[in-house]
């Protein structure tokens, strides 16, 4: 797809973070603009307010996104021990771009990355996208159960 930018963010995605840089190293309300594409896009990322996207960016272990004409379209992190574990969330593409191989290219630039390239097991979890990460070689584990535990604070 043509005009497409990956942004390969650094540790702590400081750019984005601190100055909503997007392609190019340009100020591009990025913060903004990743707001913006998770409440569009998903229902269990909406309302993240700016504070706490910076806060979600600063201990996030990767960081991609994905801008077109100055709009971000994608978006992927990950967390990792680096080691033994690591987790793949908050996968999001446009609608309007879904199709195109956008979110097989953030899922691949995230394991590629030396944090999870040696990780002996990687999770993500999915409701509606099961067959998409199927066919990135992730399987469901009859043998695991997933708990979640909600904090009321």
């Amino acid at each position: 797809m043509e005009g497409i930018s990956i942004i390969k963010h650094c540790k702590g995605s400081l750019g984005l973070r601190y100055f909503g840089l997007g392609p190019y190293m340009t100020p591009s309300r990025g913060l903004k603009k990743l707001g913006n594409l998770l409440n569009k896009e998903t229902f269990w990322a909406s309302n993240r307010n700016c504070k706490c996207l910076k806060i979600m960016l600063a201990n996030s272990t990767e960081v991609i996104s994905v801008w077109r004409k100055g709009e971000m379209i994608g978006f992927g992190r990950a967390t990792s021990d680096k080691i033994y574990r690591a987790v793949l969330w908050d996968i999001v593409v446009a609608s309007n771009f879904q199709g195109h191989g956008l979110g097989r290219i953030i899922v691949e630039e995230l394991l590629k990355k030396s944090s999870l390239k040696s990780v002996e097991k990687i999770y993500l979890m999915t409701t509606n996208c099961l067959k998409f990460y199927e066919n990135l070689n992730f399987g469901q584990i009859a043998s695991q159960s997933l708990l979640l535990y909600k904090n009321d604070n």
